[in-house]
């Protein structure tokens, strides 16, 4: 992902009082970023005191709450985030399956994220046993999509590494910080909504040679 420099924005530093014109520059940033920006990253970009920015921020905040509007401006993971209202998701997720084959978290997936979630850091071993099933694979898939991260290793025999949940993770599910995890029957709604993803499939065993050999003399000579 290309990082966007706030500094680029320096030839549009609004005037001193002209709120309108900042305004619409946050509301520029907040879009355009694909990261959520902190109070202190905007202001020290654009050269304005923080509580100003943060006055303006809230005012922007407060117009994008109105019904009218389809997107709203929230904190998120420590920084200001765009995103689509709540009530709007079964619209626009029913819209974006329309356009491509949305590629969806797995069941398997979002049980392990749960569980990462609540008891991080923790080992595979230790997710393992909890949901009772391998999921290699599954970490895999996590930590490609940026959700877990390695989180050093648990000092015991082996020292299995420890797995955490990413700021991305607070991103994607719109969270805050930690205190604002959904609960598991929320997960569980989550997953239902899904469209899941299989689990790749164990190897076929090749033939045995022997029932190779077998077939071959079972056939009659000419």
């Amino acid at each position: 992902m290309e990082e966007f420099d706030l500094s680029q924005l320096t030839e549009e530093r609004p005037a001193s009082g002209d709120d309108a014109r900042l305004k619409a520059i946050l509301e520029a940033i907040v879009y355009i970023t694909d990261e959520p920006l902190s109070l202190q990253q905007i202001a020290s970009a654009l050269s304005q005191p923080i509580d100003k920015v943060k006055r303006l921020l809230d005012e922007i905040v407060a117009e994008f709450a109105k019904p009218e509007h389809g997107l709203s401006i929230r904190e998120v993971a420590g920084g200001y985030k765009m995103a689509t209202k709540p009530e709007h998701h079964e619209a626009v997720r029913a819209f974006v399956k329309k356009l491509t084959p949305p590629l969806k978290l797995s069941l398997a997936a979002l049980e392990t994220l749960a569980v990462i979630a609540y008891k991080q850091p923790v080992t595979a071993p230790e997710i393992m046993e909890i949901r009772g099933v391998q999921g290699a694979s599954v970490l895999k898939t996590l930590l490609d999509r940026k959700l877990i991260a390695e989180a050093g290793r648990k000092q015991v025999v082996g020292k299995p590494i420890l797995y955490k949940t990413t700021k991305e993770f607070l991103v994607q599910f719109g969270l805050k910080d930690l205190s604002e995890l959904p609960t598991l029957k929320e997960f569980e709604e989550l997953a239902r909504m899904e469209v899941a993803e299989p689990e790749p499939a164990p190897a076929q065993a090749e033939p045995r040679p022997e029932a190779e050999s077998s077939t071959e003399n079972d056939e009659s000579p000419d």
